[in-house]
């Protein structure tokens, strides 16, 4: 009988890491070997616990999943990564994909169809749902008209994850600090943002960060 597969879980919210847990060990060829609340933890457990695949949340305590991401991709290639977040996959799957991951499930789908991600990608497929497909493949057939999309889509993963922060209430130097940045660098990220997204005022960034953030996560 062949060993489970192993699982690494990265989720700071205990209740809904809890039930992931339950769901996957509930699975004869699956088990979860850990579980992690922020990159830090991650990384000393992709260290000792050796998974086969990652089921990472983007946004985490204290740290950016992106970043856990890009790192796997770079120096632990033989990792899977399944994204599992409540970020609107419009914006953020193609993003997650570019830098990776092997797979986009957002948290308000079925537990089959966790399951049935992860399936995929030990199969070694791709697994997106059927509407992030489509605009993938409308995107390759046909280039995007200006203003068709949402300007947030122009923004790199720095200045979206810059926005993502102004949009909870950081300030600059809050920013500065959590990402280990000057407060400058943080300054100029702003000035592109507002140019990207045509806004005049900072305070007008911050209002529509606020907006933004709220429906992109509900």
């Amino acid at each position: 009988m062949k060993k489970p597969r192993k699982i690494l879980i990265v989720e700071d919210h205990p209740i809904f890491k809890m039930g992931m847990c339950e769901l996957i060990n509930q699975e004869k060829d699956l088990m979860v070997c850990g579980s992690a609340e922020d990159v830090s933890q991650a990384r000393a457990l992709i260290e000792t616990e050796h998974p086969e695949l990652v089921i990472l949340d983007l946004t985490l305590k204290n740290s950016n999943g992106m970043e856990l991401l890009k790192e796997l991709n770079k120096y632990h290639k033989e990792i899977l990564v399944l994204v599992l977040s409540m970020h609107e996959e419009s914006l953020h799957a193609e993003r997650c994909l570019l830098a990776g991951a092997k797979g986009y499930v957002m948290k308000h789908e079925t537990i089959e169809s966790v399951i049935k991600a992860i399936r995929h990608i030990f199969a070694g497929k791709k697994y997106i749902s059927q509407r992030v497909m489509e605009n993938l493949l409308n995107k390759l057939g046909n280039p995007p008209v200006k203003g068709q999309e949402s300007p947030v889509q122009s923004l790199t993963d720095r200045e979206l994850e810059i926005f993502q922060l102004i949009g909870k209430g950081f300030s600059s130097g809050q920013i500065a600090e959590q990402l280990n940045l000057s407060v400058k660098t943080i300054g100029a990220h702003r000035e592109r943002i507002k140019l990207k997204l045509g806004l005049k005022t900072s305070g007008e960034m911050v209002r529509y960060a606020v907006l933004w953030l709220e429906t992109d996560l509900f």
